[in-house]
C-alpha cells in the first residue's frame, strides 16, 4: 500500500480574501463543491461535515480542522463512507489548501495525501481539479 498525495491547482482573479471566503462560507461552498452542504465550526480541531448525494447516492463525510490560517492556509482531514473503509486515522485523507497572492490574483493549491494506488490519486486529483474550476467560476462571476 503506497501513500500518494493527489495534487490540484488553478490560479482566481480574486483577492485571497475572497478566495478564503468561498472556501469557508457554507452557502458559496455549496455553489462549487458537487452541491454538498457543510457544517464546520472553522477552528482548529473543531469537525467539519459534507452531506449531499454523489451519483444518486447519499453520503455524510467528515474529518476535523488540522489547521486554520485566515487568508493562507485550511487544511483538515476527511473521511468517506463511500470509499468502503472503516473511520479509522489510517483511512483520513488530509487535505491542504494553500493561497498565494500574486497581486490581484491569488493561486490556490490543494494536495491530498493518503491515495493508495496511482488509479486512486489520479481519480482523486480529477475531482480536485474539477472543484477547483468550480471554485475559480464562483469567485470569479460574484
Amino acid at each position: 500500500m503506497e501513500n500518494l498525495t493527489a495534487e490540484a491547482w488553478t490560479v482566481i482573479e480574486a483577492s485571497a480574501a475572497e478566495v478564503w471566503r468561498a472556501l469557508v462560507t457554507p452557502e458559496i461552498i455549496k455553489r462549487y463543491m458537487f452541491g454538498a452542504t457543510v457544517v464546520a465550526d472553522w477552528r482548529v480541531g473543531g469537525s467539519i461535515v459534507w452531506r449531499g448525494d454523489w451519483k444518486g447516492k447519499p453520503y455524510e463525510d467528515k474529518g476535523e480542522i488540522v489547521r486554520f490560517d485566515p487568508e493562507r492556509q485550511l487544511r483538515y482531514t476527511h473521511w468517506s463512507p463511500l470509499s468502503g473503509t472503516p473511520d479509522t486515522p489510517e483511512n483520513r485523507h488530509t487535505v491542504t489548501v494553500d493561497l498565494e497572492a500574486e497581486g490581484a490574483r491569488t493561486r490556490v493549491s490543494l494536495s491530498q495525501d493518503g491515495n493508495r494506488t496511482a488509479e486512486e490519486r489520479a481519480h482523486s486529483e480529477t475531482n480536485w481539479k474539477k472543484m477547483l474550476e468550480e471554485l475559480k467560476r464562483t469567485v470569479e462571476s460574484s
